[in-house]
């Protein structure tokens, strides 16, 4: 008799009990989170590795014991006859999982199990097995927990939800012990002649697993390499007997099985997978929109692990697919049972479907749920379409009504339509030509996070009603506070960008890649200044982000232009912003640190447009930034740069920024505040989006 120890994913052990069950009869079985534990013959090891469909491994201990120290574990370790289940020239790892107050760390774990198994070799033969991390030819599995330790001999080599056919995968694969899962909990395994659907099938798991349930194929007959394969104590003439029996016990499937994916090179690959499987020919696959295929055949089960819409971005295109979805359900599956997984169940609201049942599961390291349907009659009544009619999208109609009669005295396709205007929607919304952003504000800590998500929703249906903004044309960004360089760094890959236009200006914007999109548009009304006054200057940009100030200038007729700014960037794309708008006078272009570059220049500017961040401690400068404590200091080193009657254009956007116009005349500079004249009608909601100074030099 064996010991026997086979694991699962977590929400799943209950499952497996129940399968093992079926499969073991005569053997007392108990459970565990995660396991199932049982005694048992080589026979009842061998049909867990054949039949199973939901273990992940299957573990057949050879020692245990207490422990309380590393040397301990080590003793344990040892008193097994190495020799007795594998041969000095095999290869072998150690899988060690768990910690205690003594092995503190996985690594060295393992390691002790590993010294302890080469010394017995080496004690015995005078000569030690070799470690192999790729597919060695033995397994070794320990385990501890609290004071409790055992070694094992992994049996099943690979984890068993790992078949044989899988050869693509898209881009979130579902594993394939948890596509069982599914099925099993759906309802169809008890049914397995009834239609089976999944519309959104990706690398086709669901459908694949359930035309190998429908033909009694053991899920390990697939399978080219085993844990037991050169443990010595494997049976190899009843291991035969059992894969011959399991090949008898095929049958053809009863069930009508119907995949579908949009994506066509996704669908392809599921169509790959299945072929593996040699259950292409019972899967009809199609290629088209789930929110408007229909399928020719009783009613059954729909199974399926849709998208979650884990990123911001892809919700704003979700949210309308599953609103459309759940009518299309209602209209053309009913008598259907659905059931789908998700890591967002708010997503699921849009299907205006009422939830049955759910199971918590998950896909790798992703908390889930599986959420059962039925589409019977209650379900299936078709409510009608309500228009957005939320405090929000009404707030936000009449902001684009009275900003409309604005627009058109305006030559810009960017501005913002709104931000925070009801607290309870705390998000910014700015539109870029046939494009929207949506920054949404990180919440206050005392609101649930259920809550705000709910609210984001609210936001991304209303948006394309009222705006009349594709979906897809709709970007999402979460907006905290940026420390240092963070205002620096990628948040996505998208390259979403597009040319805007303001003033008789043309910018490259970026709406998907950066925190900001390249263009501050609380700016406009500065920019347009800069332009105004610039003609036969030589003007000087400091921490100039994208140059948009500098593309103003050079149109104001500037004799010269100087560029700097810290991120190498920000100063390519200043100079693509400068070069899509022809600029012909001089222009010049520096990487630096503006702090320590103005305090060693030495040519002198008429105009100087400073616009600082309020903190930066950038690994890039030699000291911290803080607006508020160093800005006087930054003026004066301006001030020195600046001919006579030029003029310094000094803005930043801290909130509380106080400027002491007394320190400032004393640098002989005199000071007019112009905030509220660069205020753009857009942003009159909030006045303090940006603090803006005019600086003269007296002659």
């Amino acid at each position: 008799m064996f010991e026997i120890l086979v694991t699962t994913s977590r929400g799943l052990d209950g499952l497996l009990l129940d399968e093992l069950t079926s499969l073991l009869p005569n053997c007392s079985l108990k459970m565990r989170p995660g396991q199932v534990y049982f005694s048992g013959e080589l026979k009842d090891v061998y049909q867990v590795c054949l039949w199973s469909r939901l273990a992940n491994r299957v573990l057949v201990q050879l020692a245990e014991g207490k422990i309380d120290s590393a040397e301990e574990l080590y003793d344990i370790v040892a008193s097994v006859p190495w020799q007795e289940h594998f041969d000095v020239t095999n290869t072998f790892v150690v899988d060690f999982v768990g910690t205690n107050r003594t092995i503190n760390n996985t690594q060295f774990g393992a390691l002790k199990v590993k010294d302890a198994i080469v010394d017995t070799f080496t004690h015995h033969f005078g000569e030690r097995p070799s470690i192999s991390k790729v597919q060695p030819n033995i397994r070794i599995h320990a385990r501890v927990r609290r004071e409790n330790f055992a070694v094992y001999v992994d049996i099943s080599g690979r984890s068993l939800h790992q078949r044989h056919y899988r050869q693509n995968t898209g881009q979130a694969p579902l594993k394939e012990h948890l596509a069982c899962a599914m099925l099993l909990r759906s309802g169809w395994y008890n049914e397995p002649t009834k239609p089976l659907f999944d519309p959104m099938c990706g690398s086709g798991t669901i459908v694949i697993e359930a035309a190998l349930m429908a033909c009694n194929i053991a899920p390990g007959l697939g399978r080219q390499h085993w844990g037991f394969s050169n443990w010595k104590l494997h049976l190899p003439e009843l291991w035969e007997t059992l894969v011959a029996d399991a090949h008898n016990a095929q049958t053809l499937p009863q069930a009508k099985i119907f995949a579908n994916d949009l994506d066509r090179r996704v669908l392809n690959s599921a169509k790959q997978n299945a072929d593996s499987a040699r259950m292409l020919e019972h899967i009809t696959f199609f290629n088209s929109d789930a929110t408007k295929l229909q399928v020719d055949c009783e009613p059954g089960y729909i199974v399926s692990n849709p998208p979650y819409g884990e990123r911001l971005n892809e919700l704003t295109e979700l949210l309308p697919v599953f609103q459309s979805w759940g009518e299309h359900l209602k209209q053309h599956f009913q008598g259907w049972r659905v059931s789908l997984l998700t890591a967002n169940r708010d997503l699921f609201k849009q299907l205006k479907l009422i939830a049955n049942k759910d199971y918590k599961l998950m896909n790798g390291a992703i908390d889930c749920q599986l959420v059962n349907y039925v589409l019977d009659e209650k379900n299936c009544v078709v409510k009608q379409t309500i228009r957005p009619d939320s405090d929000f999208a009404n707030r936000l109609a009449k902001n684009i009504k009275s900003l409309s009669r604005w627009l058109k005295k305006q030559n810009t396709n960017c501005y913002r339509l709104y931000d925070a205007d009801l607290p309870e929607y705390n998000v910014a919304i700015d539109r870029y030509d046939d494009w929207l952003v949506v920054q949404e504000y990180a919440a206050p800590k005392d609101i649930p996070e259920q809550k705000t998500r709910k609210r984001l929703h609210d936001v991304l249906l209303a948006l394309p009603e009222v705006t009349g903004v594709n979906s897809a044309q709709i970007v999402v960004k979460t907006r905290q506070k940026q420390k240092g360089s963070e205002q620096y760094q990628k948040v996505a890959e998208k390259k979403v960008t597009l040319e805007v236009y303001e003033n008789g200006a043309k910018f490259l914007v970026n709406l998907s890649d950066y925190l900001d999109t390249g263009l501050f548009l609380d700016h406009r009304i500065t920019r347009e200044i800069v332009q105004q006054r610039s003609r036969n200057k030589d003007v000087l940009n400091l921490f100039a982000y994208t140059g948009s100030v500098s593309v103003h200038a050079g149109l104001g007729g500037a004799k010269s232009v100087t560029t700097v700014d810290m991120s190498k960037t920000y100063i390519n794309w200043a100079k693509q912003n400068v070069q899509l708008n022809n600029i012909q006078c001089a222009n010049e272009f520096i990487q630096a640190d503006c702090i320590n570059w103005l305090a060693d220049h030495q040519q002198t500017y008429d105009l100087i447009f400073i616009d600082p961040p309020s903190f930066s401690n950038s690994k890039r400068m030699d000291s911290t930034w803080d607006v508020q404590r160093d800005y006087l200091q930054l003026i004066e080193h301006a001030a020195k740069r600046l001919n006579n009657n030029g003029e310094i254009i000094f803005s930043n956007n801290l909130r509380s920024f106080k400027l002491d116009t007394n320190s400032v005349n004393d640098l002989g500079l005199s000071v007019e505040n112009i905030s509220q004249k660069t205020l753009p009608e857009d942003f009159k909601r909030n006045p303090k989006i940006h603090h803006c100074w005019l600086l003269t030099k007296q002659a």
